[in-house]
Formats: structure tokens, C-alpha cells, sequence
């Protein structure tokens, strides 16, 4: 081997201590539980009636005494589902990820936490955070399926460069590169400039009738919604920074896992509250 060339080395993982290993497991399934006990619940009280029903926009010919005439805008609805479906849905996601934190893939999930690092923490939020940014989205008005889908992927390619912000930086927290945290943020504050232009532009309408306003459960939602996203990166900030109690990667963790639990009950049950009561 030539002297210049540089010698690489993989960090050796130090496996978590036994007794907080032992605490991880037990927030998991108890994180399962509540989250499949809300799952439960949306489903047995919240009313059907209201629907998540996106659609397609596209144009119709038309015929003038059989001549073609032009184009009319016109759209097309893709599907139908009970909007609380679609809202239990990514209640019913965490409590997947963290059963099989608890249990299946406990020997793995521990083995990534001590590589500082936990794709199956991504993987979950890629399809729950989404969920919630789209159902958010839908009840703002975004209801065509081209701008849910965008807004889809924004959210999407935010939360996987979230797992390669961790995988590039495994074994080099003190000194970390940030281009896949940047990325992150450039690409997880779209879908809100979306939502939150569509809000702006409905009440800049002239002359709106009286009582047609949007209902302020919606500017809740998006409000507490866009300041529980923020917080994620915000706990990932002092991690890289090793800000106080964040320099131990498991406080971050739980950190997540709070603020997950607490996302997905907000959403769900300020929803509910709005749109889903029975006879509401």
C-alpha cells in the first residue's frame, strides 16, 4: 500500500447499555399501544359522511351542432374513502413501526441506535408524514391529484434525506456535513408554501359570502401541524450540534418519539373535532 494513500476506517458501533435498551422497548410498545388504541378509536366513533375524494383535472371537447367547439375544463374523480380512514391510517402506521421496534426488529433497531442512526424511524415517517401533510393539505382545499401528488413527494424527499443525513454522517457527528439536512428543509417547505398560499388566496377573494370563510379548526391544524414538523428538524439540529442533553443520540430518539405521538393525536383528533364528529 502506497504511505500517501489514506487509511479508512468503519466506526465500531458501542452496543447500547442494557438497561436503557430495556427502556427503548418498553417506550416502543407502549408508543404501539397508544397509537393502536387511537387508531381503534377513529375508526368506532368518527362519521363516514365526509369523504377524501381528490380528482383529476383534465378538459372535454366540445360539439357544436357536431363541430368541435374548443375545450371545457372539467375533472375527474380519481376515488372515494372515508375521510377518518385515511386520517387512522398513519395512527395505525406508528403503531406498526414501533411494534416491530419493540418486538420483531428489536435486535436490529437497537444495533442501529448504536450506529447513531434508525431508517426504520424514516421509513415509517416517509409513509405517516406524508399521510398527515396530504390529509392537511386536502382540508385546505389542495384537492387535485398532480398538486397532492407533488406535495407527496416534497414530503417524501424531505424525510429520506433525513436518512441520509444520518447515514452520511455515522461515525462523524462531531464534524457534520449538512448538505443532506439543507436539502431537507428546501424540500419539506414546499408543500407548506402550497397549503399556506391556498389559504391566503381563498380569503383574499373579493366579496366572499357571509359565513363561507374557512373554518378556524383549519388554521389550527395547519399551525400546530407546521410547528410540530419544524421541531423534527429542530431535534436534529441539536443533535449535529450536540447541544446539551442531545449529545446522547437515544435522548433524540425519544425526543421523536414524543413529538411523533404527539403530531399524529393533534392531527387526528383536531380532524375529528372539526370535520368527523358524528352529527357534527
Amino acid at each position: 500500500m502506497d504511505a500517501a494513500t489514506p487509511i479508512t476506517t468503519t466506526p465500531v458501533a458501542t452496543p447500547i447499555a442494557p438497561d436503557r435498551a430495556r427502556s427503548l422497548a418498553r417506550w416502543n410498545r407502549a408508543l404501539s399501544g397508544l397509537h393502536g388504541i387511537q387508531f381503534l378509536a377513529m375508526l368506532a366513533v368518527a362519521s363516514t359522511a365526509t369523504v377524501f375524494a381528490p380528482y383529476v383535472p383534465t378538459v372535454r371537447i366540445k360539439l357544436v351542432d357536431g363541430a368541435f367547439a374548443g375545450v371545457e375544463q372539467t375533472q375527474v374523480q380519481l376515488f372515494s374513502m372515508p375521510l377518518a380512514w385515511f386520517i387512522a391510517s398513519f395512527l395505525a402506521m406508528s403503531a406498526i413501526a414501533h411494534f416491530s421496534a419493540g418486538w420483531p426488529l428489536r435486535q436490529r433497531y437497537e444495533a442501529w441506535l448504536a450506529r447513531g442512526m434508525n431508517p426504520l424511524r424514516w421509513v415509517e415517517y416517509a409513509f405517516s408524514s406524508t399521510v398527515m401533510i396530504v390529509a392537511i393539505a386536502y382540508i385546505s382545499f389542495i384537492r387535485d391529484v398532480p398538486a397532492l401528488v407533488a406535495i407527496a413527494a416534497s414530503n417524501v424527499a424531505m424525510i429520506l434525506f433525513g436518512w441520509s443525513m444520518e447515514a452520511a454522517n455515522e461515525g462523524r457527528r462531531d464534524h457534520p456535513d449538512w448538505k443532506n439536512f439543507i436539502f431537507g428543509c428546501i424540500a419539506g417547505i414546499a408543500p407548506w408554501i402550497g397549503i399556506v398560499s391556498i389559504l391566503l388566496a381563498y380569503g383574499a377573494q373579493p366579496d366572499l359570502p357571509a359565513g363561507s370563510s374557512i373554518p378556524a379548526f383549519v388554521y389550527v391544524i395547519v399551525a400546530t401541524l407546521f410547528v410540530s414538523f419544524n421541531v423534527f428538524a429542530i431535534t436534529m439540529v441539536l443533535q449535529y450540534r450536540r447541544i446539551g442533553r442531545w449529545r446522547d443520540y437515544l435522548v433524540g430518539e425519544k425526543t421523536y418519539m414524543v413529538m411523533s405521538l404527539v403530531a399524529k393525536s393533534a392531527l387526528a383528533w383536531q380532524v375529528f373535532s372539526g370535520t368527523l364528529r358524528p352529527g357534527g
